[in-house]
């Protein structure tokens, strides 16, 4: 379950011994191991020998099926629901949880439960067809919701009436869409050449090699993912009892809760007591989250990415944000200072309204300046060649001709749709669209790297860069960003998707469609979902605190006058933030040597703008890990990613569950 508060080119750079061990599980069956891949790797430079080896050693060919017609309509309708629960969510609790191993598990089960249902007149899918039949849900549940529970809800707060059902429909569909075609880049670069890790992406991999395991040493590992599993799963749902009991207040199942309560009781957060900020003042988010999501995360992306993330969490709770305090404290008294604090119903500090504006800009320029500087190796990932044996390659992988098809069309209804609602100009509108590839940059590395989508963090600076270009509209503001930030986490979560097939040896164009198709089913179930959530501004506001709308509101109306309504502070970290993130990935390029002893450019950003505890959680779980594997490397080796991978999935996938029971719970009382 991504939170979504909220990106070198050396192969598996940020914990190789992790990502191995992903990899063994998945390709023993295939002669290919990480012994082999010690001994004899391909060229790090070569991007067609790296996956001309994929091709030999893991593609699966088409010795099973995958991108069947039952494998997308069970997949879709299952997404329609996931897509309703996360809306759901974003409404109630300001964030939307990462449903690729939601999608895995359920899929296989529920696919199971007709073949049971039909007297097992249905024949089994097969790995590869559930992997699509994944990727349909996955596309399905949660690209379509981003600009709904996030703009559209602020939109609707501003104005007080909905907009017409034609508009939110194509809305919806656009930007979902243009997440799916950006994806298409980002793949062949982040995946295919790059490496990252994309924890979910290893989990739900794993999870389905597992659901079809044979094997003395695949049911070795199938059972420390179910140990996982079973950890994780009871810590999702003594977690998920408030919310439980909110929604089902006098009924038997609330009452149960409300009862387990009385005996497990997992607080939001263990604080960590110092006494740094005058006046003993609270901050927000630093302690420990219980709980073993981050943990597992933590145990897959490495130490040296957790313990930068845990870096910039740390600087900005114990040095930055008492040094701003501290300096409010000078210009006026504290009085005056707590006064104002309860006044805008602030009961302590949270550093990460201030690390928000220099932790975004560090992950947006690192990423630029990456970017820039692989320019050379991002566009030789992007040629596949047909010569060399690589025919098949060419074939198989999404060409870059279909990006282009798609983007066109897109492009046009978005501008089209954008002036013709909302009064966003052709410029701005053409604008907004090339802001979604930079923006995608950036969610698709941060997810990649640390499985966390800061889609909330540049949805703010995205309203930052819209009110120097368009001042005085909130409603331009809104829906422009609104549009980049939907498009950019759309392609972050569905690259957690590909990267589960890049690993099982799936068919890249098939599960391309597969995410494709996903989005008309999400589009269907959307849009109705909104308006029947939503019937009123009184009765939206009565049953939803919309955490996640009220800041982009707030931002909006903040930014209506122009940049200079922020406070110099802001704009300081953004201009600090911006030269760190240049500086670090060019010491990294001309002093590769020096690389293991520099924070990583991205864990640095991140942890500016997540709670310390998530920090905190991701540095426990990458400890855990090297100790693991100082102390046994082998066991390490076989059983760190299943276990991982199993306390991942479920947390999430027993807290998605208990969502998909709310929301339906909260759109029947709706209806009724």
């Amino acid at each position: 379950m991504r939170r979504h508060s909220v990106d070198r080119i050396e192969f598996i750079k940020l914990d190789r011994d992790a990502q191995l061990s992903a990899f063994n599980p998945l390709l023993k069956p295939h002669g290919f191991s990480p012994i082999h891949l010690m001994k004899s790797p391909p060229p790090l430079t070569d991007t067609e020998q790296r996956d001309l080896q994929w091709l030999r050693e893991v593609y699966q060919g088409d010795h099973q099926r995958q991108l069947t017609l039952r494998a997308v309509l069970t997949g879709g309708i299952l997404g329609m629901f996931l897509s309703i629960s996360n809306l759901y969510t974003t409404l109630k609790l300001g964030w939307s949880f990462g449903v690729a191993i939601t999608a895995c598990v359920l899929s296989y089960v529920l696919w199971n439960i007709l073949r049971a249902a039909t007297g097992g007149r249905l024949s089994q899918m097969s790995l590869l067809e559930n992997n699509c039949m994944q990727s349909t849900a996955s596309a399905a549940g949660y690209s379509t919701g981003g600009t709904v529970g996030s703009a559209f809800a602020a939109l609707y707060l501003v104005e007080g009436h909905h907009q017409p059902w034609w508009v939110v429909t194509g809305m919806v569909f656009f930007t979902a869409a243009l997440g799916v075609f950006l994806a298409i880049p980002m793949k062949r670069q982040m995946i295919n050449q790059e490496q990252l890790p994309f924890p979910s992406g290893i989990a739900a991999a794993e999870t389905l090699r597992s659901l079809y395991s044979e094997g003395k040493e695949a049911m070795r590992k199938a059972n420390a993912l179910v140990v996982g599993l079973l950890v994780g799963g009871a810590f999702g749902l003594v977690k998920s009892l408030a919310l439980l009991v909110e929604t089902f207040p006098k009924t038997l199942l609330g009452r149960a809760a409300e009862f387990t309560q009385k005996f497990i009781l997992i607080p939001d957060i263990i604080p960590f007591r110092i006494k740094v900020l005058a006046n003993d003042l609270k901050i927000a988010g630093f302690g420990f989250e219980p709980g073993v999501l981050m943990i597992g995360a933590g145990m897959i992306i490495g130490l040296r990415m957790a313990f930068s993330m845990l870096l910039g969490s740390a600087l900005l709770c114990l040095v930055i944000a008492p040094l701003l305090v501290d300096q409010d404290l000078a210009s006026t008294s504290v009085a005056q200072f707590k006064s104002s604090m309860w006044q805008f119903g602030m009961t302590q500090i949270t550093p990460r309204r201030w690390g928000v504006w220099g932790g975004t800009a560090l992950m947006v320029f690192s990423s630029l300046t990456a970017f820039a500087l692989q320019w050379r190796t991002l566009v030789r990932a992007l040629k596949i060649r047909t010569s060399n044996n690589a025919a098949e390659l060419a074939a198989i992988e999404v060409p870059l001709s279909w990006l282009w098809i798609g983007l066109l069309p897109i492009t046009l209804g978005l501008v089209v749709l954008l002036k013709i609602a909302f009064q966003v100009s052709i410029l701005l509108g053409l604008f907004a669209v090339a802001m979604s590839f930079v923006l995608a940059l950036v969610a698709c590395r941060a997810t990649g790297e640390a499985d966390t989508t800061p889609i909330g963090a540049m949805g703010k600076v995205t309203q930052l860069a819209y009110a120097v270009l368009a001042r005085n509209n909130t409603v331009v503001n809104l829906m422009a960003a609104g549009t980049t930030a939907s498009a950019a986490g759309s392609a972050a979560d569905l690259l957690t998707d590909l990267k589960s097939g890049y690993l099982l040896g799936a068919n890249p164009r098939r599960q391309f469609l597969a995410q494709f198709f996903g989005i008309f089913f999400g589009t269907l179930a959307i849009v109705p979902a909104w308006y029947a959530l939503a019937p009123s501004v009184e009765k939206l506001g009565s049953q939803f605190p919309m955490p996640a709308a009220s800041a982009w509101k707030a931002m909006a109306d903040l930014l209506a006058k122009g940049v200079g309504e922020l406070p110099n502070s802001a704009l300081w970290a953004v201009l600090g933030g911006g030269l760190i993130g240049i500086l670090l990935p060019v010491i990294e390029a001309r002093r590769p040597a020096v690389t293991r002893f520099l924070p990583s450019a991205m864990g640095l950003g991140l942890g500016f703008v997540v709670d310390f505890s998530n920090s905190f959680g991701f540095f426990v779980g990458a400890l855990i890990a090297y100790f693991w594997a100082s102390c046994s490397a082998k066991k390490a080796e076989t059983f760190k990613v299943p276990l991982a991978s199993g306390l991942v999935a479920g947390e999430s996938l027993f807290a998605a569950i208990i969502a998909i029971i709310c929301a339906s719970a909260g759109l029947l009382s709706t209806w009724h």
